[in-house]
């Protein structure tokens, strides 16, 4: 999506420089912040299709704000963090984040996990969708036209993320998904030690959908195959 605009949020003016300069080079719009309120302060003020955001930072630290932006926007959010552990990616996976990517990066990877968000971003129906269906699972209703959640009537903010593993298993109630599937499915790339990422994105969705998420009524673990919505 050429002429989408990004906003880059790091406090080291050097790396949100070079980062405007790699997303400039491919055609896109850049917008910098330094910190997390300057991050809200742009979200406001400028029309953003999708968010770097660093972890360490003044003011309001990146996963502080992701959940902040997570109130009122699904956009997607790929956090830059020099915590390489699996429990800080789980960790910013859970605040809401769409991706995860380690300092030092590539800026070719870089790129790349910004080109394959904003596809699905705008596959979601921040474009025109000739599709205009809903898909009914009990007391899920998926509008794939509004590309909207009601949970027993009452509408359900979903990620973009969360929505596109939610119309994969709603689509295909009653089969089962692979983590690795999942993956494939919904992020378009092959998939490596995918688990914790998959895992982390059907918990949150659990929380958003179930009475109970620790014994769902909908959204199911196979154990060992992997993952259901049950037909109702």
């Amino acid at each position: 999506m050429d002429n989408a605009r990004i906003l880059v949020v790091d406090d080291d003016r050097e790396i949100a420089r070079a980062i405007e300069k790699n997303l400039k080079m491919e055609g896109y719009e850049v917008v910098k912040a330094y910190n997390g309120l300057e991050a809200l302060d742009a979200l406001v003020n400028s029309n953003i299709q999708l968010i770097l955001l660093d972890v360490m930072m003044p003011k309001l630290d990146g996963l502080s704000t992701t959940m902040k932006i997570r109130e009122s926007k699904n956009i997607p959010i790929i956090i830059i963090s020099a915590k390489s552990d699996d429990s800080d990616k789980i960790l910013g996976l859970s605040m809401g984040a769409d991706d995860y990517i380690t300092k030092p990066f590539n800026p070719a990877e870089l790129v790349a996990r910004v080109k394959s968000q904003l596809r699905r971003y705008m596959h979601l129906g921040y474009m025109d969708d000739v599709r205009s269906s809903k898909i009914q699972v009990g007391g899920l209703c998926l509008d794939t036209d509004a590309k909207q959640l009601e949970v027993d009537g009452e509408t359900v903010r979903l990620t973009a993320t969360e929505y596109k593993i939610l119309e994969l298993l709603m689509t295909n109630a009653g089969m089962v998904f692979s983590a690795e599937k999942i993956y494939e499915r919904v992020w378009n790339e092959p998939a490596y030690s995918v688990e914790n990422t998959v895992m982390v994105h059907i918990r949150r969705i659990r929380e958003k959908i179930e009475i109970n998420p620790k014994e769902p009524n909908y959204l199911k673990v196979v154990w060992g195959i992997g993952y259901k919505i049950e037909k109702h």
